[in-house]
């Protein structure tokens, strides 16, 4: 982002008290239309800066923008955003009644996740993420300076020791000793977005961070692109 727009985000990110602790996918803290939705609604309207990138997340000019970057890059998807409802109801229906498919006719939409992790344990257990999600950013949220490497808090890509556990499209959860090899870590940096696409073996976490009697926190906004009939 621009340095200025970043810094006003990153000042104006949600307390902690508005979140909602999440056990069951790691160490995790999360404030979103899932989770305490009606902070997340309160938040965003009462904050001029996170307002406007809501509005903007949520337009189909952010998607397109999003699968022109990662075409630019070789990679199509198939999804045509710019097609209307009824559009795309008329090739769903017509798709299903030739028993063919003639590219992807779902519907995309986006939204958008606070999530904080403690520097004391904080993590997220191996998974390839929900089958509707198509596309997901993971956007730092810190001041330069303000983070510590030596806790850790970068997003690891995995690969599972067992031949079973390659296939996952229904995102079965892990655990860390379930992985036989770490592919990457992108490092938890200032201003930076790690996007990656969901599949069958999109396997990814944040291993337990070491910043033992720290109360640092990683704060990140995920954005989700998801399909939706």
């Amino acid at each position: 982002m621009e340095p200025a727009v970043y810094q006003e985000l990153v000042d104006s990110y949600p307390d902690k008290e508005l979140f909602a602790y999440i056990p069951k996918l790691g160490k995790k803290y999360s404030l979103s239309e899932r989770f305490n939705p009606k902070q997340y609604r309160e938040f965003i309207r009462n904050s001029q800066p996170w307002k406007e990138l809501h509005q903007w997340i949520k337009s189909d000019q952010f998607i397109i923008g999003v699968l022109d970057a990662l075409k630019a890059q070789h990679i199509e998807l198939g999804y045509d955003p710019s097609m209307s409802q009824g559009k795309r109801l008329k090739r769903l229906l017509t798709n299903f009644s030739r028993k063919r498919s003639q590219g992807n006719s779902a519907r995309l939409k986006a939204r958008f996740e606070f999530s904080m992790l403690p520097a004391d344990g904080g993590h997220i257990l191996p998974h390839t993420d929900a089958p509707a999600k198509i596309i997901t950013l993971i956007v730092s949220m810190l001041n330069e300076g303000e983070w510590n490497p030596a806790f850790g808090g970068g997003t690891d890509v995995n690969r599972p020791k067992r031949v079973e556990d390659y296939f996952n499209r229904i995102n079965r959860q892990a655990q860390f000793e379930d992985m036989g090899e770490i592919i990457d870590t992108y490092e938890f940096t200032p201003n930076q977005a790690v996007i990656f696409i969901k599949t069958f073996n999109s396997w990814h976490s944040v291993r337990p961070m070491q910043g033992h009697g720290s109360s640092a926190m990683r704060k990140t906004l995920t954005i989700n692109i998801e399909s939706h009939l």
